[in-house]
């Protein structure tokens, strides 16, 4: 009879081999058909809004435009000035002042654009003076590789039969630029830009004149209940005061950065200090990428203009001087912390945004991310998105 001796059940459990190491390991429930739908459906999502973007773009800039524009329509309908008349009064206000802002330009930028072929002659010449400098290790490999490139060239052209007679060589030759034919190459694209520019126009001033009709059509859409009609009116409430408050404090920003170039390339002489100060203007719409261009134009410009390394890194310095107090004294103070989100959730949604929708992308980039997040804060299970894009 053979005794069968039962395990300790207080008894600690065998000990690893030496050298083995412990881990612990964490069982997470993972549904593969799940998650293999959440995939296809943001695939889905992308193609859809790359597919689309000829209707979301002119869409987003509306509705933009209406929101930055709303508070002035507002003001003027408090003033017992009808809320249709007060839109058409804003819109042509705005686009009088544009118009008059390139009037005014139109010398200065006629002479900047003037410039740029100098400027390129100007560039070939310091290469071309580059290039009667002593030799560098890499100009020697450079060279080497173009004898050999030359030798197999005339190996291979003395292998070749000979011509036949009566036969004529042919040389192909590029044909040269034409300005007139380039013109009429991009006026289908022109016209295009022009009709959405059309689009946009009377989008906004539709929204700007209906009011808070549709806002309240789509309370009416959140269902019956008195919960999710709050629920709806919350997340609209906060997707106008987040896109409105950053429309504000970006269109200040933007006059300041402006006018402060534009001051200070003057003060520095740089020629066409407006326009550089305009184009500062513009691209500080642009979240990071627009700084980088004009650090980078700036630079350039003054070591074309003064022929000097030290002035083009004056200038970069100044303009990244002048970005970095806008970016990190005037928007902390100008905006509140619940309307700011994650600078890396920012830049990552220019960046997707830019590669859907080209320029208009960087632009509705951050609009685009408020409004997600807007909506995200107020759907429990969109939550941990809305946390992951705030800062």
């Amino acid at each position: 009879m053979v005794s069968r001796s039962t395990p300790d059940p207080v008894a600690p459990p065998p000990s690893a081999p030496d050298g083995d190491t412990a881990r612990s390991l964490v069982q997470l429930p993972v549904d593969v058909r799940s998650a293999s739908l959440v995939v296809l459906a943001i695939l889905a999502g992308v193609f859809m809004l790359h597919w689309a973007r000829a209707i979301l773009v002119p869409l987003l800039l509306g509705l933009t435009f209406s929101y930055a524009l709303s508070p002035l329509v507002t003001r003027l309908e408090r003033a017992r000035v009808p809320r249709g008349v007060g839109a058409g009064l804003v819109l042509l206000a705005l686009m009088g002042a544009l118009g008059a802002t390139a009037v005014s330009l139109q010398d200065d930028a006629t002479a900047f654009v003037e410039s740029l072929p100098q400027a390129a002659q100007k560039m070939r010449q310091v290469a071309r003076a580059q290039r009667s400098q002593p030799e560098t290790a890499i100009d020697k490999v450079q060279k080497a590789a173009t004898e050999l490139e030359r030798a197999a060239s005339e190996t291979s052209k003395a292998s070749a039969p000979a011509p036949e007679r009566g036969v004529t060589r042919v040389q192909i030759e590029r044909p040269r630029f034409n300005v007139h034919d380039y013109l009429l190459e991009q006026m289908p694209g022109l016209l295009s830009g022009l009709a959405q520019a059309t689009i946009v126009l009377f989008l906004t001033y539709f929204l700007l004149a209906s009011g808070d009709s549709f806002r309240r059509k789509m309370v009416t859409l959140a269902g019956p209940t008195f919960a999710r009609r709050k629920l709806t009116v919350q997340a609209l409430d906060e997707i106008t005061d987040q896109v409105q408050r950053y429309l504000r404090v970006q269109v200040l920003i933007s006059v300041i950065v402006g006018i402060a170039t534009g001051l200070a390339y003057w003060a520095i002489g740089v020629e066409h200090a407006a326009v550089w100060g305009v184009l500062a203007l513009l691209l500080n719409f642009i979240p990071y990428l627009g700084s980088i261009v004009v650090t980078g134009a700036s630079a350039l410009a003054g070591f074309v203009q003064f022929g000097s390394v030290d002035m083009g890194l004056l200038l970069g310095g100044t303009s990244i001087a002048l970005h970095t107090v806008s970016g990190h004294l005037l928007t902390p103070w100008l905006t509140s912390r619940a309307s700011r989100i994650n600078p890396v959730a920012v830049f990552v949604g220019v960046l997707v945004f830019g590669w859907l929708w080209g320029v208009w992308g960087l632009l509705l980039g951050t609009p685009v991310l408020l409004i997600v997040k807007a909506v995200c804060d107020r759907v429990d299970d969109f939550r941990p998105l809305g946390a992951l894009l705030e800062r």
